[in-house]
C-alpha cells in the first residue's frame, strides 16, 4: 500500500481565485488528486509560480482579483514560462471575453459557475 502511495503521480495546481467558496468547490473537485496552493490575487499567484515553477503542472486563474488581475498576473508568468499551462476561470462567459482571454497567454477557458466535470476534463487535457 505504501509503495501505491509513493508512485502516485500529484500533480501541483496553482489556483487564483479570491472568492473563498469559489476556491473551496476547485479544491472539492480536485484536491483528491492533485496538490494545491490558494492566492487570493494574481500578484500571489505570481509569487507561488515563482516559488513552485518547477513542481507546478498547471494553473487556474480567475480574471478579475484584487492588486493584480488575471491578465497582469498571465503577463507576469509567461515572462519566465512560455509553457506551463494556464486556464482561465472566469464569469466572463461571452464569446468575445473568450477569445480576449486566449489572445492573452492563456492556454484555456472555463467559464463561471464552474462544473466538476468540465473542470476535471480541462486539467485532463492539459496534463496530458
Amino acid at each position: 500500500m505504501e509503495s501505491e502511495q509513493m508512485n502516485e503521480f500529484r500533480p501541483l495546481i496553482l489556483v487564483a481565485e479570491d472568492d473563498d467558496s469559489n476556491f473551496k468547490l476547485i479544491k472539492a473537485i480536485i484536491g483528491k488528486k492533485c496538490d494545491i496552493e490558494w492566492a487570493k490575487n494574481g500578484q500571489e499567484m505570481v509569487e507561488l509560480f515563482q516559488q513552485h515553477q518547477e513542481r507546478t503542472k498547471a494553473m487556474l486563474m480567475d480574471i478579475k482579483m484584487p492588486e493584480m488581475n488575471g491578465y497582469e498576473a498571465t503577463s507576469e508568468i509567461r515572462k519566465s514560462s512560455a509553457d506551463i499551462p494556464i486556464i482561465a476561470v472566469t464569469a466572463y462567459a461571452f464569446t468575445e471575453d473568450e477569445k480576449r482571454i486566449l489572445e492573452n497567454g492563456f492556454n484555456g477557458y472555463l467559464s463561471k459557475p464552474i462544473k466538476a466535470q468540465t473542470l476535471l476534463q480541462k486539467i485532463k487535457e492539459f496534463l496530458n
